[in-house]
């Protein structure tokens, strides 16, 4: 197998530096993406690089154009057995990989080397398809500054690395301005719905739309973060952060689930409120579910959300993206009334309570008190009654709440809200179940809390006449600390070693100093996605609107007035720069032609100076030479990019020795 001629004719004149840079470059693009397409399709694209790399030093090696038409057809081949097609996301990206290493296989001239880089290009913006966080996008800046140096390295003489990477960043900086303006005021486009469907495994949350007891004890150890919250002023205290999410009433014994029925809020709005709002901005993480955490009892929310008849906020939009949303809630509420329905719904059990439970229920007088007094007698039978909260429960396959309430009594918050909701339906008071989170942790470099999965919670709610719909938690009465106080995952996971390092005052200094160096990452996360990754159409509007901008014809105004203003200032700075550069050869060859004045000989303003040159020789044959190399070496200084410092070192030296 053996290199055509003119690959070998591209690389005697291609500096290898130049090659080498650009195959590093493509490298480092493609990297990332190991963690997104298939492990053959890397694999094969790979295989290519490192033919490459080889054939920088041994082009016999490199396949001619059939063996590369062989090697596009098993590309395809695989491509299609990987996907089943060539559209949609993934199939896309790692058609543009495939692309990119078929296409290095095939440098025979330099045009070829401006294709890869422009094709390398697209690989990197791929990228922000799968992630959008500000760590992806320094390192894609860094990896398209090294595209930009292999451009400059390509149209260099001599090319040196540093060289070429400081002019690059310079480029990208000077084109910074006006990416921020078009960023600002360029409008924006909603992706089409149909994009909904790319990817529909790509974002998840913990909490599912059924439960059951144990279930949610699988995220008390998950760091992954759910959202954030942001207050307009006070924050709530810990024991009143209770995000509502889904509502459970129906169960079979073993799993609750949501009601078949669910009537928007607009249709039943009978909730009052009192005390003061929190007003807050919310940041949802992609998710599955169109499911908003408002903390309880949401009131005011955007048109995109809507209340059901459960309380709780859903998304009208695409939940796979990060959104952001303004609400105000009151933790003091009184929901009214409640309908057949939802009576029906919240007294449902699957069968004929055991014999046990209804001692336990009479034993508590549940069927002789009223609710408020039921409710503290249950909580008082799991405080008093040697009930303990764990992450870690017993298993309980068959008949979990009677085997938790009489067996194990190991639990954690599902156990006891499903057991509590329980007997407070045998009681014939209507009970449910609510999940979503609770607490949350506050980050002090941003102010904001961050919720993650470790703050997954169920609690109940049951209704008590005068009242409506009264929040209970029965793991307060097990474990205050989960309610009082905020889950600590890293302290969680660390307290052994803290524990083993408890004299160590250098460790525990160490470990302060990450806890604030993680809470002013948070910090910097939080702002990139709520000023960045989240500025859409809506935030552009509000802005567009504080500005006073009501119309395209204004926006377009703008736009142009900024690029205009920003492309001045750049052309003012590079024309500076480039007259500053320049100033020294020009005066070293006014110089010399003022020499030449002294014995008559004064070039026109008209006259080129190789003009002029031709003119000296047939004038003053004896000063031809000196001239003519005086002349090369201002032409190849003011008019050639190949100019290096020594030949403005040379010039100044032939012009000052130069005599007529």
């Amino acid at each position: 197998m053996f290199a055509s001629n003119g690959i070998i004719l591209m690389e005697s004149f291609t500096n290898q530096r130049v090659l080498v840079f650009l195959l590093v470059s493509v490298g480092l693009i493609t990297l990332p993406h190991m963690y997104h397409i298939p492990l053959p399709l890397f694999t094969f694209f790979s295989g290519l690089l490192i033919w490459r790399f080889m054939g920088i030093w041994k082009p016999q090696y490199l396949p001619n154009k059939w063996v590369v038409f062989l090697l596009t057809l098993a590309a395809l081949l695989l491509l299609y057995t990987q996907y089943q097609g060539l559209l949609g996301r993934d199939a896309g990206t790692s058609l543009f990989v495939t692309a990119l290493g078929l296409k290095l296989l095939e440098i025979r001239r330099e045009r070829d080397l401006y294709l890869i880089n422009y094709l390398a290009f697209i690989v990197a913006t791929s990228q922000f398809l799968y992630q959008q966080s500000v760590i992806m996008a320094a390192y894609i800046l860094f990896v398209c500054c090294t595209l930009l140096a292999t451009l400059v390295s390509i149209n260099s003489y001599q090319p040196k690395t540093l060289q070429a990477l400081k002019t690059a960043l310079v480029i990208i900086f000077q084109a910074l301005p006006i990416t921020i303006v078009l960023f600002v005021l360029f409008p924006r486009i909603d992706p089409p719905r149909w994009t909904w469907f790319d990817n529909p495994h790509s974002a998840k949350t913990g909490l599912s739309d059924s439960m059951e007891p144990g279930a949610i004890s699988n995220l008390g150890l998950s760091d992954e973060l759910v959202f954030r919250v942001k207050f307009d002023g006070a924050i709530p205290p810990p024991e009143q952060r209770y995000w509502r999410g889904p509502v459970f009433s129906h169960t079979d014994g073993k799993k609750w689930k949501e009601p078949k029925q669910l009537f928007f809020e607009r249709y039943l709005d009978k909730v009052s409120h009192q005390g003061t709002a929190y007003q807050y901005t919310l940041m949802m993480e992609p998710q599955d579910k169109n499911w908003v955490f408002g903390l309880d009892m949401p009131t005011v929310y955007p048109q995109s959300l809507s209340r059901n008849a459960l309380y709780q906020l859903t998304n009208s939009k695409d939940p796979r993206k990060r959104a952001e949303y303004k609400i105000s809630s009151y933790s003091h509420y009184n929901t009214g009334y409640i309908t057949k329905a939802e009576r029906r719904d919240n007294l449902q059990l699957p069968a004929k309570p055991s014999e046990r439970i209804v001692q336990l229920v009479e034993q508590l007088n549940g069927f002789e008190q009223s609710a408020e007094e039921f409710v503290q007698s249950v909580l008082d039978h799991f405080k008093h009654e040697k009930f303990f909260y764990t992450l870690m429960p017993p298993v309980m396959d068959v008949n979990p709440i009677e085997t938790f309430l009489f067996e194990t009594r190991y639990g954690f918050c599902g156990h006891y809200a499903t057991a509590f909701v329980y007997l407070m339906r045998v009681a014939e008071i209507p009970a449910r179940i609510v999940g979503g989170y609770q607490g949350g942790a506050l980050n002090q470099a941003g102010g904001f809390l961050e919720i993650r999965q470790a703050n997954a919670h169920a609690w109940a709610e049951v209704w008590i006449k005068g009242k409506g719909w009264v929040r209970v938690d029965p793991t307060s009465a097990i474990a205050p600390e989960r309610i009082e106080q905020d889950v600590n995952i890293d302290l969680q996971l660390a307290t052994g070693i803290v524990n083993f390092s408890r004299n160590n005052a250098h460790f525990k200094k160490a470990l302060s100093w990450m806890k604030q160096a993680k809470q002013l990452w948070g910090t910097v996360d939080y702002s990139w996605q709520r000023w960045v990754i989240n500025y859409t159409r809506t935030h552009q509007i509000n802005f567009f609107s504080a500005l006073g901008i009501n119309d395209i014809k204004a926006i377009a105004y703008w736009l142009v007035g900024c690029i205009g203003v920003i492309t001045l200032i750049l052309t003012w700075f590079v024309l500076r720069v480039k007259a500053d550069a320049v100033a020294e050869e020009l005066r070293l060859y006014r110089l010399f032609c003022q020499k030449m004045a002294t014995v008559g000989l004064h070039k026109n303003k008209t006259e080129t100076a190789q003009n002029f040159c031709a003119r000296i020789k047939v004038r003053r044959p004896e000063s031809a030479s000196k001239a003519e190399e005086i002349t090369r070496l201002y032409i190849r200084l003011y008019y050639s990019q190949y100019a290096t410092k020594d030949d403005g070192a040379l010039l100044k030296q032939r012009v000052t020795r130069f005599k007529v």
